[in-house]
């Protein structure tokens, strides 16, 4: 090769080599949607903390290849179907859910987009799947259904307060009725009557403790709800002044103040629900993806709320929690 030939060599390398590296396609930014009834606000409560350090450790990492559109109702059902579509509008990858009206509210407005529910208590009998083996469809996700799981919170509470005769169970009048159901039953089979509560929000916590309070409720249930959920601070905080103990469906309000909580490990539910989200994203059809149960559930209890209930824990009691919180 001459001078001449050599140098026009390097002159084409010089240029193609920038062509080349700009021609590099750019990697791809996932897109996950949040359909709640949980706070609104710009970004995911702490509540899915677990699921996005899950989805970091599958190397899904928010500012280099993943995008969160949260949308949080602030427990105001008549707002999931306009959240809903929005996200179909924005052309998520996946939605994750929580509850099964929010995972409704998805289902109706996309047939096509994977649907990856957190904490449906019942799939089946909600409408959300036809099958948990099967599930059919663009839905799959993550079950709390385990048979005798709210008696089990009849029993718990009956030893905490043995000589109450009437527990008040607290929820919003649209929450599903199976659990309400399954709670009233375990209250006979105890000789406990449990009268149902209804709240359609915090301002409506005083009147309906206080009423229960002087009803002869011995303690308090709070079954999987929303509302509740979103305002459990307040919740267990009257719970309080009343002097109602409390056991409720998610450790979050025993953290919050609430006496006891005995239910499926919420971390890890939520980790699972970014394995899902990483099946799907990866081409698993969510229609072949069985929805799981929980195989680890948890009791804890807050001990400074029993100090404030001025109430004494069985010995027993104290020995099966999985975590005492001084």
């Amino acid at each position: 090769m001459n001078r001449r030939q050599f140098i026009g060599a390097v002159g084409v390398s010089v240029v193609l080599t920038p062509l080349r590296i700009a021609a590099q396609p750019a990697a791809r930014v996932y897109q996950i949607g949040i359909l709640t009834l949980g706070p609104a606000g710009p970004r995911p409560s702490s509540w899915w903390d677990p699921f996005i350090a899950e989805l970091r450790d599958l190397n899904y990492v928010e500012s280099r290849n993943l995008m969160l559109r949260y949308a949080g109702a602030d427990a105001t059902v008549e707002r999931l179907p306009g959240l809903a579509a929005e996200l179909v509008r924005a052309k998520v990858d996946v939605i994750v859910t929580t509850g099964h009206r929010e995972t409704l509210a998805a289902k109706r407005a996309t047939s096509s987009m994977p649907i990856v529910f957190t904490v449906v208590h019942d799939p089946v009998g909600d409408g959300v799947v036809t099958n948990l083996a099967r599930p059919e469809a663009n839905v799959t996700g993550l079950t709390t259904l385990i048979p005798g799981l709210y008696q089990k919170y009849v029993e718990l509470l009956r030893e905490v307060v043995p000589g109450a005769m009437r527990f008040a169970l607290v929820g919003n009048r649209r929450a599903p009725s199976e659990p309400r159901r399954e709670v009233e039953d375990a209250g006979r089979a105890l000789g406990v009557e449990v009268v149902f509560i209804p709240v359609s929000g915090p301002e409506g916590f005083d009147a309906a403790l206080g009423a229960a309070k002087r009803d002869g409720a011995g303690g308090i249930i709070a079954v999987a709800d929303p509302v509740t959920l979103v305002h459990r601070r307040r919740l267990v905080q009257l719970a309080v002044k009343y002097g109602l103990p409390g056991i409720y469906w998610d450790r979050s309000y025993v953290e919050d103040g609430g006496l006891m909580t005995y239910s499926a490990n919420p971390t890890e539910l939520r980790r699972r629900a970014a394995h899902y989200v990483d099946r799907l994203l990866k081409g698993a059809k969510p229609g072949e993806l069985p929805v799981e149960r929980p195989t680890k559930f948890e009791l804890v209890i807050n001990m400074k709320t029993v100090r404030a209930l001025g109430i004494t824990i069985p010995p027993s009691l104290l020995l099966r929690a999985d975590q005492v919180i001084e």
